[in-house]
C-alpha cells in the first residue's frame, strides 16, 4: 500500500473515533442529565409530601386549639340552609352532629337554629326533631331557639316546632304543613308519539307512579292515604311542640304558608326577631359562635393550600389531566 492510500485510511480511521467519541460523550450527558432530573423529582415529590404532612399536622393541632378557643361564654348559632335532605348541606347528620356539639359544649348558654330553607324531607326533619326533643331532655337548662329568616316552611318548621321558642321576621314565610306528591303523566303522549311502553314488574302494583302508565282510582286512593298518614304524623309534632300556643282551626295545617307577623297572631311563633336579637335580648349573650359543617378560618386556608399542593403533586406524577382534588 502506498503512503498516499495509506494516510487516506488513517485520516478514515482517526474520523470515524473522533466520532464515536463524539457520541459517546453525547450519550454520556444525556445519562447525566437524566440521573439530574430523576434526582430533582425525588427532591420536589418529598418536598411536596413533606409539604403535605406539614399542613396536615397544622391543621389536627389546630382544630385542637379551636375546641380549646372557646374558652368565653356564647350563644351557638347553627345555620339550616336549603333544602332538608340527606347529602345536602341541611341533611339530618350534619344538624344533628352541631346540635349535640352546641348542646355539649359547656360554654355555650344557649342554641339558636337559624332557619332559611322551603323544607324537605319529612323523614329527615323527624331524625332532627326527636334529637332536639332527646337533647332538650339531657340539657333542661340550655334553650334552643328556631330562628327564621327568608322562610322556614314545611320540614323547616317541622324541625322548628321541637324548639322551645320560634322567631321570625314579620315579613319572614313561616307554614306549609302539609305534604306534597308531584308528578306528571305522559301516557297520551306516548300514544300519539307510537311508542310502546314496557315495563316488567313482580308486583301488581310495582310501577304504580310510573308516569308512562295510566294511574288507576285504587292507586290514587292508596298514595293519598300515604300521603294522609305522613300529614297526620307532622300535624301531631307541630301539635305536640307547640301545645296551647297555637290559635286558628284547622287551616293551620292545610298547606298554606303566612308571614312572620300573621304567624306570631296564629301562634305558629313566639315573637318578631333576629337570631342576634334573640341573643343579645333574650338569652343575654351576644357572642355567637357558629357550629357544624361551616369551615373555620384555618381549615379555609388548609383547604386552599391543599388544592394548590394537589395540583402541583398531580402534575409532577402525571395525573394533571384527573382534575382538583378536594
Amino acid at each position: 500500500m502506498d503512503d498516499k492510500l495509506q494516510a487516506t485510511v488513517d485520516k478514515a480511521q482517526d474520523g470515524g473515533k473522533r466520532e464515536w467519541r463524539l457520541i459517546e460523550k453525547l450519550l454520556m450527558g444525556l445519562h447525566a442529565e437524566q440521573r439530574r432530573s430523576r434526582r430533582w423529582g425525588i427532591f420536589f415529590k418529598l418536598l411536596t409530601f413533606g409539604y403535605l404532612f406539614g399542613i396536615l399536622a397544622i391543621f389536627l393541632i389546630g382544630k385542637d386549639l379551636g375546641h380549646e378557643v372557646l374558652t368565653k361564654e356564647h350563644t351557638a348559632i347553627i345555620d339550616v340552609r336549603g333544602p332538608i335532605a340527606d347529602g345536602e348541606e341541611a341533611s339530618a347528620d350534619n344538624i344533628v352532629g352541631a346540635l349535640r356539639a352546641a348542646f355539649k359544649e359547656p360554654k355555650s348558654r344557649a342554641v339558636i337554629m337559624r332557619i332559611n330553607s322551603p323544607g324537605g324531607s319529612p323523614v329527615q326533619s323527624g331524625y332532627v326533631y326527636d334529637e332536639i326533643k332527646r337533647l332538650r331532655g339531657l340539657y333542661p337548662q340550655k334553650k334552643l331557639y328556631a330562628v327564621i329568616s327568608d322562610i322556614g316552611a314545611s320540614g323547616a318548621y317541622y324541625m322548628a316546632a321541637a324548639a322551645d321558642e320560634i322567631y321570625a321576621d314579620k315579613a319572614s314565610l313561616v307554614g306549609s304543613i302539609g305534604v306534597t306528591s308531584a308528578g306528571f303523566g305522559f301516557v297520551e303522549l306516548i300514544d300519539k308519539l307510537g311508542v310502546e311502553r314496557r315495563a316488567l314488574v313482580s308486583g301488581e302494583h310495582k310501577a304504580f307512579l310510573d308516569p308512562f302508565s295510566p294511574l288507576k282510582d285504587s292507586e290514587r286512593r292508596f298514595w293519598e292515604e300515604v300521603l294522609g298518614t305522613t300529614h297526620q304524623q307532622f300535624i301531631d309534632q307541630v301539635r305536640a311542640g307547640r301545645g296551647d300556643r297555637l290559635k286558628g282551626d284547622d287551616s293551620l295545617f292545610s298547606g298554606l304558608i303566612w308571614t312572620g307577623e300573621q304567624a306570631l297572631k296564629l301562634g305558629l311563633i313566639d315573637g318578631l326577631a333576629s337570631s342576634s336579637m334573640v341573643a343579645r335580648d333574650i338569652v343575654g349573650q351576644e357572642e355567637l359562635v357558629e357550629y357544624g359543617s361551616k369551615l373555620s378560618a384555618l381549615e379555609k386556608l388548609v383547604d386552599r393550600l391543599g388544592v394548590s399542593v394537589s395540583r402541583s403533586l398531580a402534575t409532577e406524577l402525571g395525573l394533571g389531566s384527573m382534575g382538583t382534588l378536594r
